[in-house]
C-alpha cells in the first residue's frame, strides 16, 4: 500500500498502479495500457515508465488529488498522463495545454469519448493566452523539458494556482542544464521556487523511473 498518497480512483497493487474507469467511459487502452476487470471495475494500468504522475506515487511523493478537483496541465502531450487523471477527476476537470498541433491532433481524439478533459493548443510560457478559458485551479501540474521550465511554472502558478492549492513541477535536470550535476540543478529549482513564495512540501527523484528526473510539490 502507498504510504503517503491515497488517491480515489487509483489501485496499486504490488509495485503496479491502476486507475479505475469510470462508469460513462469506454473500457479500452489509450496507450497500450493493460485493461483488467476486478468485480464490477475496470481498472487501467497505468505505467510509471510512461508517465512521471505515476513514477511520482509509486516514490511516495505527497499530494493529494481530489475527484473534484480543477487541474492545469501544462505539457499534456498525447494524453498518456491526462487520461488517468481524466479517470480520477470524476467530477472535476483537467485543462491540457499543449504547443505541438501533432501532438494536440491525438489529444483531440482523447476528448471525444472523456469530457472532463479541456484540450488548449497553446504556448504554456504565455499563459495570459488561455486566460479566458482557464479558471483558477486546485493543483497546477507542469512537464515540460526546457531551460526555462521554472520560470513557465511559477508565471502558471501565479496567475491560476488557489490559494493552498498544489503544484506540481516534474524537473528534468539535462533540459535546464546538461552541464551540472542533476542534485545540483534540483536544489536550484527548490531555492528559486522558495524565492517566489511557494512552500516545498516535498520532493523526489524519479529514477528508475525517469532517469535525472525528479518531482517537486509546492504550495503557496
Amino acid at each position: 500500500m502507498m504510504t503517503k498518497v491515497q488517491i480515489d480512483g487509483v489501485v496499486e497493487e504490488g509495485n503496479r498502479l491502476f486507475t479505475v474507469v469510470p462508469n460513462q467511459y469506454p473500457a479500452e487502452s489509450i496507450y497500450g495500457e493493460k485493461i483488467i476487470r476486478k468485480g464490477n471495475r475496470i481498472l487501467r494500468g497505468w505505467n510509471p515508465y510512461r508517465s512521471k504522475l505515476a513514477a511520482s506515487l509509486l516514490r511516495n511523493i505527497s499530494l493529494t488529488i481530489s475527484s473534484k478537483n480543477i487541474v492545469l496541465y501544462l505539457g499534456a502531450a498525447t494524453g498518456t498522463t491526462v487520461s488517468h487523471l481524466s479517470d480520477i477527476l470524476t467530477e472535476g476537470t483537467v485543462y491540457a495545454v499543449e504547443v505541438s498541433s501533432f501532438a494536440m491532433q491525438k489529444l483531440l481524439e482523447l476528448c471525444k469519448e472523456r469530457t472532463n478533459i479541456v484540450p488548449i493548443l497553446a504556448d504554456a510560457s504565455h499563459p495570459e493566452k488561455y486566460q479566458h478559458l482557464v479558471p483558477t485551479a486546485d493543483i497546477v501540474y507542469q512537464d515540460i523539458a526546457q531551460r526555462n521550465q521554472v520560470d513557465i511554472f511559477i508565471e502558471n502558478c501565479n496567475r491560476y494556482l488557489k490559494e493552498n492549492g498544489y503544484g506540481v513541477i516534474m524537473v528534468k535536470a539535462r533540459s535546464v542544464d546538461v552541464t551540472s550535476e542533476p542534485n545540483k540543478i534540483y536544489e536550484k529549482v527548490k531555492q528559486q521556487l522558495q524565492e517566489h513564495g511557494y512552500k516545498i512540501i516535498d520532493y523526489k527523484k524519479l529514477d528508475p523511473y525517469a532517469r535525472d528526473h525528479s518531482v517537486i510539490v509546492v504550495t503557496r
